[in-house]
């Protein structure tokens, strides 16, 4: 059964600011019903149950994007989409550090390659355009399209777009203190550096969410002694002074400068 409830889904992308949002902005928002990515699972259930005009569910996507929506739309109408966006270039950077963080070994060029399209990444993931038109066709609304920068130059301009898409107002009790610094490049080169040499392969993450804290947990914790280690290391006890290379960054930036200015003009 399908519900004739109003819902406005944000879907991300990852790294753009999305954890911000959940814990900072969604929960304060009044005249709306928040369902946070910890509930997602059981989402279209609980829309079900509430009465409410207006709910906002929010579940950062990035290569599960189309399938997820899909999902989604099958069981729920009036699907309003919440998308931001990140210029690729910084996206992809942003991206690679936290898969580093979180033990991968590979090289950047291993992860984004814009001329052999042989990365873990491929080219046509990052045309942002596409992944606009399959929004409209699969909601049959026109999204609230965002960007990553105009959250960081101007955050309340960025929030005022988003309520006035829903139709509530702003609060004013918001804080606009990041959720969490990422590391240096200096703490990554350490533990990339570490794991090619000791560990050599990338920890996997468990569904099971038990099974998930017994085997993934104590390592992810061990990753941070190391990264918090690397800051008393000089630099000059460092071989590798970039993690990622300035001109791998600006082949990705040039690849995508005709789809991401399109973008900026919607």
């Amino acid at each position: 059964m399908r519900t004739e409830h109003t819902v406005y889904f944000h879907v991300g992308l990852g790294k753009t600011g999305s954890t911000f949002l959940q814990k900072e902005v969604f929960p304060k928002l009044d005249r709306i019903q928040y369902v946070g990515p910890q509930q997602y699972k059981k989402a279209k259930a609980i829309i079900k149950q509430y009465g409410e005009s207006k709910i906002l569910v929010s579940r950062e996507f990035d290569k599960q994007l189309e399938t997820e929506l899909r999902s989604f739309c099958d069981q729920v109408a009036n699907v309003r989409v919440i998308v931001c966006f990140r210029r690729q270039d910084e996206w992809m950077a942003s991206q690679y550090r936290r898969r580093v963080k979180n033990g991968w070994l590979m090289p950047f060029h291993d992860f984004i390659d814009v001329e052999e399209n042989t990365g873990y990444w491929k080219v046509e993931e990052l045309y942002y355009q596409s992944k606009v038109e399959l929004i409209r066709s699969i909601t049959g609304n026109e999204p609230l399209i965002l960007l990553y920068n105009e959250l960081r130059d101007d955050p309340k301009v960025y929030l005022q777009r988003i309520t006035d898409f829903i139709g509530i107002e702003l609060p004013q009790n918001l804080s606009f203190k990041p959720r969490h610094r990422s590391f240096s490049d200096k703490q990554l080169i350490v533990l990339q550096s570490f794991c090619r040499k000791y560990v050599k392969s990338v920890p996997k993450g468990r569904s099971n969410k038990l099974m998930h804290w017994l085997l993934y947990r104590p390592v992810w914790a061990f990753y941070h002694i190391v990264l918090y280690a690397a800051n008393l290391i000089p630099w000059s006890l460092i071989s590798r002074k970039e993690l990622i290379a300035s001109d791998e960054l600006e082949k990705v930036r040039a690849f995508f400068e005709e789809d991401w200015e399109c973008l900026r003009k919607m």
